[in-house]
This record gives C-alpha cells, sequence and structure tokens, in this order.
C-alpha cells in the first residue's frame, strides 16, 4: 500500500493529482472536522467542498478553511439539487484545473478519510476503486440490522438485475480517473440521490473500465441529519429495473444482428 507521506508534493504516486470531492448540505457540524482528517490523512490531496447553499453556515465554516489552506476549495452552489448533481458540478471543476483523479466521500465521517491510501494505491493499477463494505474485510459499524438488510438487499437485486460483479454497487466512497469520466460519460446520469453511485458502477462495468473494490468499514454518522429516503430507495429500484431491462434487450438484438 503506498503511503501518503511519500506522495510527491504534486500528486500521488502512479495517480497524479487528486482531489476529494466533499458535498454538502447542512453539515456545520461535520465539515471541519472531515476536511481536517483528509488533509491529515492525505496531506499531498486537495479538497473540494461543494455546498448547496446550507442554511445552517456550512459554506461560511468551509471558507474560513480554505481561507486557512490553499489545498482547500469551495465551490457555492445556490440550491440543493441532490448528490448526483453536486459530484457532477465537482467533477468538472476537477477537470477544468487539470486534476487526474478525483475522489466521492461524504461529509458526516462515515467514509473514513485514514483508509483514502486504500482507495488512491488501488487506482495506481486500475481506473476506478469503489470502498466497499461487503468484500472480505469490509464492515459496516452502528447501522441498525434494518438498514443493514436495505442495503444488503438492494446490493444483490443490483447484481442480479444489471449482472454486474460489484458487491457494493451503492457504495458512495470511491475515486476516479479523469480520462474515465469522460469515457462513461457520468456527467450525462439522470439519477439523484445514491442511485447516482449506483449508475456509476453501471456504467464503468459497461464500458469495461477496471473496476476494483477494497475493502473499508463503513462507520454511521454520529452528528447531523442522514439524507437517505423511501424516494431515494425507489429512484434507484426503478432505474436498476430500467438499466436491466434494456440490457437484456440490447443483448437479444446483438444476436438477430449477428444471425442476419
Amino acid at each position: 500500500m503506498t503511503n501518503p507521506q511519500d506522495a510527491p508534493a504534486d500528486g500521488y504516486p502512479g495517480v497524479g493529482r487528486v482531489l476529494v470531492v466533499i458535498p454538502t448540505y447542512n453539515e456545520a457540524d461535520n465539515v471541519r472536522i472531515i476536511v481536517d482528517r483528509v488533509r491529515k490523512a492525505t496531506p499531498n490531496v486537495d479538497v473540494l467542498v461543494a455546498d448547496d447553499g446550507s442554511p445552517d453556515g456550512t459554506g461560511a465554516i468551509a471558507d474560513e478553511l480554505a481561507a486557512a489552506d490553499s489545498q482547500v476549495h469551495v465551490m457555492h452552489r445556490t440550491e440543493k439539487n441532490g448528490l448526483g448533481a453536486a459530484y457532477l458540478a465537482g467533477f468538472a471543476w476537477a477537470r477544468d484545473r487539470g486534476y487526474d483523479a478525483v475522489v466521492e466521500m461524504d461529509a458526516d465521517g462515515s467514509h473514513q478519510p485514514e483508509q483514502l491510501p486504500l482507495l488512491l494505491g488501488a487506482l495506481a493499477e486500475a481506473d476506478a476503486v469503489i470502498g466497499s463494505r461487503y468484500v472480505r474485510g469490509g464492515k459496516v459499524v452502528n447501522w441498525p440490522v434494518s438498514r443493514q438488510l436495505i442495503s444488503k438487499i438492494g446490493n444483490l437485486y443490483v447484481r442480479l438485475v444489471l449482472g454486474m460483479p460489484v458487491r457494493d454497487a451503492t457504495a458512495g466512497y470511491r475515486t476516479y480517473r479523469m480520462p474515465v469520466l469522460d469515457k462513461i460519460e457520468l456527467d450525462k446520469a439522470a439519477s439523484q440521490g445514491y442511485c447516482f453511485q449506483v449508475e456509476g458502477s453501471w456504467r464503468s462495468h459497461k464500458s469495461g473500465c477496471r473496476l476494483v473494490e477494497v475493502p473499508i468499514t463503513f462507520i454511521e454518522r454520529e452528528r447531523g441529519q442522514s439524507k437517505m429516503s423511501s424516494k431515494i430507495v425507489r429512484e434507484a429500484l426503478w432505474r436498476v429495473t430500467v438499466w436491466g431491462a434494456q440490457a437484456r434487450v440490447d443483448a437479444v438484438r446483438r444476436v438477430f444482428r449477428k444471425r442476419a
């Protein structure tokens, strides 16, 4: 595993310049803590806080952090348009500034910055890396049994319907090389909420990208309110079903074309 302290000043070995994108909405209790942990765990990585106009002052706190640290940046968005939109805006920001890779990370501490070197080390020989709760060595801490069941059953449904060998397609802790984002055209993603993560996994798989899962320990947030809702779950189920049906239709069409 690569040690972040061994990374060159302008990037991460085998990866290059890395930007961690942290979407926020009402994360005033968490944003200072998570940014500090990222900077300590991976000092050669930059951070972008993408704030969706949080009324609790999250954006102002992020501005203070950026003023004190040249490797911390802030994007102020005017309204809450969903997780997917915030990430896409962050990816575009990274592309415009010549970064080589981007990281998706939640602000609430559920994604441990101390495990980021694991993801970046794996990215040295991959196109995209998922921090997975459901591969050997991965685990979830402080989730109720009901939440774990929903997550595991949802990921099983994704694997069965899409035929995709990813055990944690809904995981939000992940990193992409910038050229991969262009290849999979993630900017055309129709999903919002956590289904955005499934769509990123699906597009990567369909495009033949080297998609790797590394084990992480996911810890339920201690402060603030979760953004998960039944609407997000319904969106994911509906979109996965549609994608699976379309994939089967496309497969049948390919068979008929070959016979013709």
